[in-house]
């Protein structure tokens, strides 16, 4: 999701903005003694953050997607959500859907990824975990787990502007959604930061004559 130069040099001020959030943006690393990084998962069976897997490139309805491991990914767009009519099924790392966890489905990211996902009408701003792939629409940048969407407090929208972030929280924040359950929020984005956002993508919608086209990149 690369863009031109020119329109890369308007969202350069976004970083400024960035930098007030209280999160940092690393890779996530493999720790030796893996075997404390893993939670029951309530029902849905033992969940663990290792081994982190990016895989190879995949074809889904004749596009061609190249997982990367971004450590400062930062991007806006559009999300949905999808729930029970999943459960149990199995994601793209191995695990079993939660509907009611705190979980992500994205294209690239490393399985598990961690990402604050800030919702661009209230700026409410939560922290979710991305174990599956997708979605696989050009339209949409993320997809959230039922969970997530309430949370956010974006269900009944059905599809909502949302800016994701990869962060690299603390294993106690970690534990809370391998096991099923959700951390505190963070703190609401300022109506600053929601602004040069929103036009972020307004500007974009802009640039792309059929409209198709619906994420933005924030940061290298």
């Amino acid at each position: 999701m690369k863009y031109a130069a020119d329109f890369g040099a308007k969202l350069l001020g976004i970083s400024a903005f960035a930098a007030l959030l209280a999160s940092c943006g690393t890779i996530d690393g493999i720790n030796d003694n893996a075997a404390k990084h893993i939670s029951p998962g309530s029902s849905y069976g033992a969940v663990s953050d290792y081994p982190v897997k990016i895989g190879k490139p995949y074809k889904v309805k004749g596009k061609t997607y190249t997982p990367k491991d971004v450590a400062r990914y930062d991007e806006v767009g559009y999300t949905a959500w999808y729930g029970k009519e999943h459960a149990g099924k199995s994601t793209a790392n191995g695990e079993r859907f939660n509907p009611n966890g705190i979980s992500a489905a994205h294209k690239t990211l490393p399985l598990p990824s961690y990402v604050e996902v800030t919702a661009l009408d209230s700026g409410r701003t939560i922290l979710v975990r991305i174990n599956d792939r997708g979605p696989f629409t050009e339209n949409r940048l993320i997809d959230l787990s039922y969970g997530a969407a309430k949370q956010l407090g974006v269900v009944r929208q059905g599809v909502a502007a949302v800016r994701v972030r990869r962060v690299n929280p603390s294993e106690q924040e970690r534990a809370t959604l391998r096991g099923g359950g959700a951390v505190v929020e963070r703190p609401r984005a300022s109506d600053s930061l929601l602004s040069v956002l929103r036009k972020s993508l307004n500007d974009l919608a802009s640039m792309n004559s059929k409209g198709a086209v619906q994420t933005a990149a924030l940061a290298d």
